[in-house]
């Protein structure tokens, strides 16, 4: 018991540390779907091309001597995550959903699906099947270490959390403080009263694409950070423990995207001190199912009305 204690400290610290960057994923999912009311499957493979993207503008600053300047590297890498990303939301958006926009609902979730597996493939064809690994220790001090409470919070730790806290509050005042907040949040509660109202709502739904598929990518570039190693397989799993966060939240609210991703991080985290560590995805779908059961709204969600 005593053994059990003394690591609680430390798997707050990482059950924190995953949950930030689960958050960040689930908002992309609650972006979507509180603007389209649909599910972008492909989020996931999305995050994987964000982490890919990161390790491939590393690699040309380690080719050209530059690994030596860590926070323009850094900084770099997030860019160009952020930068690949967006255009590739904006791309699944035109080609893959607004074609079938309109018509069945389970029309764009085949669609993302299929997507999906087009970006995994062809990231295994491109990167061989083989792993691609991150420097860290060139990039962040790892003798850095803070000691709070018995729990040792490292660089990498505090950067990943500053930087999730950081998008979270952008991202909060572009939703609630401007203009283009303001037509998001009227094409999500009626498209059509929006159009008539001088919105376009196409530009806001492509935009909205583009923005939540940024937050994957720059969490994309903080997992390889922290694993130190990303492959074409990575997307699968984050994808669905975001979208696992978002469901315990409540699909469609900013707010519980951040508090279930949270959650969720914290779930994984305390797991593998009462099962062994191949069993924490089990855990995290024995979340989503017992979400479901007893809350299918979420925390922060609104039940469905019955229509009369």
């Amino acid at each position: 018991m005593e053994q059990f204690l003394a690591q609680v400290p430390q798997q707050i610290v990482n059950g924190i540390t995953l949950g930030s960057v689960y958050a960040l994923l689930a908002l992309g999912y609650s972006m979507v779907y509180g603007v389209l009311k649909m599910l972008n499957f492909a989020h996931g493979d999305v995050f994987m091309v964000g982490a890919f993207a990161g390790w491939a503008v590393l690699s040309l600053f380690e080719q050209n001597g530059l690994i030596a300047m860590p926070a323009l590297a850094l900084a770099a890498m997030a860019l160009g995550a952020i930068v690949a990303t967006a255009l590739l939301g904006a791309a699944i958006e035109r080609f893959a959903y607004r074609p079938l926009r309109g018509g069945s609902r389970l029309a764009p979730l085949i669609s993302a699906l299929g997507v999906s597996i087009i970006l995994e493939n062809a990231a295994m064809l491109l990167t061989s099947g083989r792993a691609k690994t991150f420097p860290t220790e060139l990039l962040i001090p790892q003798d850095m270490v803070v000691h709070v409470a018995g729990a040792a919070i490292s660089a990498t730790r505090l950067a990943m959390l500053g930087t999730s806290i950081l998008a979270m509050v952008i991202l909060d005042a572009v939703v609630l403080k401007t203009k283009f907040g303001r037509a998001m949040r009227a094409t999500s509660q009626d498209a059509e009263a929006a159009e008539y109202m001088g919105i376009r709502t196409s530009l806001v739904i492509s935009a909205t694409f583009m923005l939540g598929s940024a937050l994957a990518g720059l969490a994309g570039v903080m997992i390889g950070l922290y694993y130190t190693q990303v492959d074409f397989m990575i997307g699968f799993s984050a994808g669905m423990k975001a979208f696992t966060a978002a469901v315990l939240g409540g699909i469609g609210s900013f707010r519980g995207a951040v508090v279930g991703g949270l959650l969720l991080g914290l779930a994984e985290s305390f797991g593998v001190l009462i099962a062994p560590p191949v069993y924490k995805d089990a855990i995290v779908f024995a979340v989503l199912i017992l979400t479901l059961i007893l809350r299918p709204h979420g925390l922060y969600g609104k039940p469905q009305q019955a229509r009369a």
